[in-house]
């Protein structure tokens, strides 16, 4: 029996192997011994036409002909299996054919040409120039500020329209869980390694990790780097996962900024999905809100995640399986929203495109009163009276490296009942848009320092009034290319 499974493993091909590279290094191995593929294929008893197809990157070898090239060439089967090209002549084929491949060059309509031995690495190395180039000015400017900001508001609008909740992204997610044998509870470093392992990456931590970027991805060693540190929601774990997101829903490059909104919120939710997994958090609420004692606070402490992911996780779960509508803010201590969802009737302070990022609150809404309570880092309940009705809410403060994020769930008050912090005597009135509310200050303020007062506004960084261009924005390329050549032998 131990034989057969032998025997089985090396008919195994091998995981995460790149076809092009695999080839290059074995055309290379077999000229600088001076061997013809007819002599090879006779030592391997194979076709030279199939060993062909392994040098230019068409087949995927088995480990057992990999293990017979390797003693026909009389190498270590880890040198064709190596993931560098083994020359810069290599490399520029390599890339050559990966750009014929891609529709930024094939749309130009041009013959399709082999790299042969005949082509100088010159011509090659203009060519793959200029395809850089190409792709460098064929990649859209992110977006102007207006068509940012309607991006955002187009995708909020998607995602009220489906509950926040995406099945696809859940059955991906309990698929990747799946593989690796959980079974529930918070999701172990262990567990984590063996969901990316299966993915067929592995990963490395360096403190150089530049400043643009929360994460790097070496596609060609199948390696994601990360920077060693706790950042709340954003904790190496969480960017993880939000990073293999994008290569487990299959993410090409962006095409605008739309679509780096989208991929950025699909990936986002793969990393909630994986952490907080449906099966098991579905069933906790469920029992939560059969006791009427749903909460924010303990789904974090059952799955240790940050507040805000929780938070956030509830309103993917919440009207598909508890039937539940719901809202979820987050702002700053002035105000500012950061990031809002809503699906249950409340309006949110908008601008003339329909975006909230970057509008003010009102005074009176529970994400601007925690600030002001008595302990700011416990969960603040309130009832808030507003033109479109009246909610329940909790509020609780995130607080982060620079400053501290208000994280509020609400739900209308029909639904209160359901939840932990509904007896709250707390409870504001807010008259927002009226401006009267809390737009404008009192009559008695404004008499006695009108024209009086000279302030100077701090920038908010993150409203979207100067979007970098790029693929992805904010990310300075040169910065992540010159990071992945300082670690290209690690």
């Amino acid at each position: 029996m131990t034989d057969f499974l032998e025997e089985e493993a090396r008919t195994l091909t091998v995981s995460g192997l790149d076809l092009a590279t695999f080839g290059q290094r074995l055309r290379h191995l077999r000229r600088a011994r001076g061997i013809t593929l007819a002599e090879l294929g006779a030592r391997v008893g194979r076709a030279p036409s199939a060993l062909s197809l392994l040098e230019n990157g068409r087949r995927e070898p088995k480990l057992s002909l990999i293990e017979s090239l390797a003693r026909a060439l009389s190498v270590a089967p880890e040198e064709l299996l190596r993931h560098q090209p083994p020359s810069r002549r290599a490399q520029l084929e390599i890339t050559l054919e990966e750009a014929q491949r891609d529709p930024v060059y094939s749309d130009l309509g041009l013959p399709y040409l082999k790299a042969g031995a005949r082509v100088p690495n010159d011509v090659l190395e203009h060519l793959v120039a200029l395809y850089a180039e190409l792709r460098r000015q064929r990649t859209r400017p992110t977006a102007t500020p207006e068509e940012a900001r309607a991006a955002n508001a187009e995708l909020r609008a998607a995602m009220r329209e489906r509950g926040n909740y995406f099945a696809e992204i859940e059955a991906l997610a309990a698929n990747a869980l799946d593989a690796v044998g959980y079974r529930g509870g918070a999701l172990s470093q262990g567990t984590l390694l063996a969901i990316v392992a299966h993915h067929g990456f592995t990963v490395s931590y360096a403190q150089d990790l530049p400043r643009s970027v929360r994460s790097v991805t070496d596609l060609r060693h199948r390696r994601i780097y990360l920077k060693q540190e706790a950042v709340g929601m954003h904790s190496p774990r969480t960017i993880l996962l939000q990073t293999l997101g994008h290569f487990v829903l299959g993410h090409a490059i962006p095409t605008d900024f739309a679509d780096f909104l989208r991929q950025r919120v699909e990936a986002n939710y793969f990393a909630a999905a994986v952490l907080v997994p449906e099966q098991f958090a579905a069933r906790f609420l469920l029992d939560a809100k059969a006791a009427k004692d749903l909460s924010v606070e303990d789904l974090r402490d059952v799955f240790s995640v940050s507040y805000e992911m929780a938070a956030h996780r509830f309103t993917n779960l919440a009207t598909h399986h508890l039937g539940l509508t719901c809202h979820f803010v987050k702002n700053d201590e002035s105000g500012v929203i950061y990031k809002a969802y809503e699906n249950d009737g409340l309006v949110l302070p908008a601008d003339a495109s329909g975006a909230i990022e970057g509008q003010r609150m009102c005074r009176k809404w529970s994400g601007r009163q925690v600030f002001s309570s008595a302990d700011r880092f416990s969960p603040h309940y309130q009832y808030s009276d507003t033109p479109s009705g009246t909610f329940w809410c909790v509020a609780h403060v995130d607080p982060g490296r620079e400053r501290g994020f208000a994280i509020t769930l609400g739900t209308p008050y029909e639904h209160s009942r359901w939840f932990r912090g509904r007896d709250t005597a707390i409870r504001m009135a807010s008259r927002c848009p009226d401006g009267d509310c809390c737009q404008r200050p009192p009559v008695s303020l404004a008499t006695r320092w009108e024209g009086m007062a000279w302030p100077s506004a701090r920038a908010h960084s993150h409203i979207l009034s100067a979007l970098p261009p790029g693929s992805f924005p904010g990310v300075d390329e040169t910065d992540v290319y010159e990071f992945l050549d300082r670690h290209e032998k690690d």
